[in-house]
């Protein structure tokens, strides 16, 4: 049997401008997801939890917490984008253009706007991107530009970690 590796992540030199990541799957968003974040950050917005309320809006039904939204479309973008930066430099022009509800499905997709080489650190790079939120009806609930600081495929950060197991599933040839 033969080590086979697991996705990596993309490094400084796997990235094109212009190439775009789709997610291949969603992400639903439950009730007890929007409370429970919505409790954890203290928000006290009744839109997100008073279903009497919110049914009573123009929206006429719980409204998912804005925050909650961005921090799922930027975790579900990490393995295609940063899985492999050290440091974010920024996020700028979020926009959030259409409500997301309880049930919904969200989708990422990721457009790679520019990258350079760091001129401080010889073992990585900065790569920007434009990534975008979609629900199950294709409607864009949220965009964005980050950027980010890379490892390049060499940097002696990411070498492996695993540790050497000491019996192996590994065919020693």
């Amino acid at each position: 049997m033969a080590l086979q590796e697991g996705w990596l992540g993309r490094y400084y030199e796997d990235f094109a401008v212009g190439d775009v990541y789709q997610r291949p799957y969603g992400r639903t968003i439950s009730e007890a997801d929007n409370t429970w974040f919505t409790l954890l950050t203290l928000n006290t917005n009744p839109m997100h939890f008073d279903t009497n309320l919110a049914e009573k809006s123009e929206f006429g039904q719980l409204l998912v917490n804005s925050a909650l939204t961005v921090a799922i479309v930027i975790g579900m973008s990490v393995s295609d984008t940063s899985q492999n930066a050290f440091a974010n430099l920024g996020w700028k022009e979020i926009k959030l253009t259409h409500p997301v509800y309880v049930g919904d499905t969200l989708y990422v997709e990721t457009r790679v706007l520019g990258k350079r080489e760091s001129k401080s650190r010889d073992h990585a790079g900065i790569v920007e991107v434009e990534t975008r939120g979609l629900n199950q009806h294709g409607d864009v609930c949220l965009s964005f530009t980050r950027s980010f600081y890379v490892y390049k495929r060499q940097a002696r950060d990411m070498q492996s970690v695993f540790p050497t197991p000491k019996e192996s599933w590994v065919d020693e040839d």
